[in-house]
């Protein structure tokens, strides 16, 4: 068990640095655990695809099985096939960036977009996760449990316009629930506006859907037009049957 708690929290730590490589002494003292059982676990790693190394061998990343397993979760998983369809529509009734995402601690995990053709940001790609806190996802999620539930700050500051205080975050979380969506005011992108919508097939609701548009387009006439077609999308995937027939239930 150890051996495998070591191994997942090995994966994160590369997954986590993204395009930074690190090297073997950085790993072993990240995770605690000798230069020795560390370089023994990266070449078993290695030789099975979950970690790749530079040609020097002094270099370590993330590995294509990664990608392989991340790219099978989404095409398992029932409520993505659902909803991807629901994505195409609003994206292009809307013109804007779509996203779904998924509430994963105190993150969202983001597991489908549709990109807007006037503009490309690749802050928005599947697998990118964002404190739950500084996004119309998240606010989304965080709208539909009790406000004890929240953790206490204080909140990352992902730009000057993030909550970093719990008395904050509750009272945007109130508006939320007022006006049944969430709104993210260059949060945690400068420069975006994102309206989050959540998904209420599961109670407290798990999965989210957004729209994206940066502030620059964003006239009170589009917001509107925002607002109907994201309640629109939503009500469809909420009325849509369960993907997947005999498929488990996940949680």
């Amino acid at each position: 068990m150890k051996s495998a708690a070591r191994t997942v929290e090995l994966l994160e730590v590369l997954a986590a640095r993204g395009d930074r490589p690190a090297r073997l002494q950085e790993l072993a003292d990240e995770l605690g655990v000798p230069r020795s059982s560390m370089y023994a676990l990266l070449q078993t790693l290695i030789s099975r695809g979950w970690v790749r190394t530079d040609v020097t061998g002094s270099l370590y990343g993330i590995g294509i099985h990664a990608l392989l397993a991340g790219t099978s979760y989404l095409d398992s998983d029932p409520r993505v096939r659902v909803v991807r369809p629901y994505l195409d529509e609003a994206s292009e009734a809307l013109g804007e960036t779509i996203h779904m995402g998924r509430l994963d601690g105190r993150d969202v995990a983001y597991l489908a977009t549709r990109e807007s053709h006037e503009y490309l940001r690749t802050i928005s790609r599947v697998g990118r996760r964002l404190p739950a806190h500084a996004g119309a996802l998240g606010k989304a999620l965080l709208a539909e449990r009790a406000d004890a539930e929240l953790p206490a700050g204080p909140y990352e500051a992902l730009t000057p316009h993030s909550h970093t205080t719990r008395e904050s975050l509750l009272a945007d979380l109130a508006k939320t629930r007022s006006r049944g969506y969430s709104i993210d005011r260059e949060e945690g992108v400068l420069g975006l506006v994102g309206f989050g919508f959540a998904l209420r097939y599961d109670a407290p609701a798990q999965d989210a859907i957004s729209c994206s548009v940066p502030v620059a387009r964003l006239t009170p006439g589009h917001e509107e037009q925002i607002v109907a077609v994201m309640r629109e999308i939503r009500a469809k995937i909420e009325a849509a049957p369960p993907g997947g027939g005999a498929a488990a239930h996940w949680r």
